[in-house]
Parts: structure tokens; C-alpha cells; sequence
């Protein structure tokens, strides 16, 4: 079985919470199903089990909930020239 492709989802200011970063990410509807996700184990973070909604994370940290994974992004450079 193949393992789901990873979103990359660019963030503005690092670090982000998980909490915050599961609704941004799509991978929770609201804050209340983020609390509910990771309550009952369902939120992983690079590979191992998470349990603290404010935990932080930094570019590159993968968090999976199910079969979707995403990934902290940094935000695309703006072209000044």
C-alpha cells in the first residue's frame, strides 16, 4: 500500500501550533475537531504520536491524521525585481 502525498502548506510566521495548523492544513474542520483529533490519538507529527494541541512545529515537520499528510511550509519568496 502506497503512502498518501504530502500537501505543503506554506505558514507566515513559524512556529505554529497544531491545533492551528490542522484547521489551516484542512485536516481538521474547526478548532473543537482539531481538540477531538488529537485527544483520541489520531494526530501524528514526523512519524510519532502527538498529544499536545500546542505543540509547536517548524518548517518541514509532517503531521498525518488518517490517510492525508501535510507538511509546515515556508511561504513562496515574493520576486522583487
Amino acid at each position: 500500500m502506497s503512502r498518501a502525498p504530502i500537501q505543503d502548506v506554506p505558514i507566515a510566521e513559524h512556529p505554529i501550533r497544531l491545533g492551528q495548523f490542522l484547521k489551516l492544513a484542512g485536516l481538521a474542520e474547526h478548532g473543537v475537531h482539531a481538540r477531538e483529533l488529537i485527544e483520541a490519538e489520531q494526530v501524528q507529527v514526523n512519524g510519532r504520536l502527538e498529544t499536545r494541541r500546542g505543540a509547536q512545529l517548524r518548517p518541514g515537520d509532517v503531521v498525518a491524521v488518517g490517510g492525508q499528510r501535510a507538511r509546515v511550509a515556508q511561504p513562496p519568496i515574493a520576486d522583487t525585481t
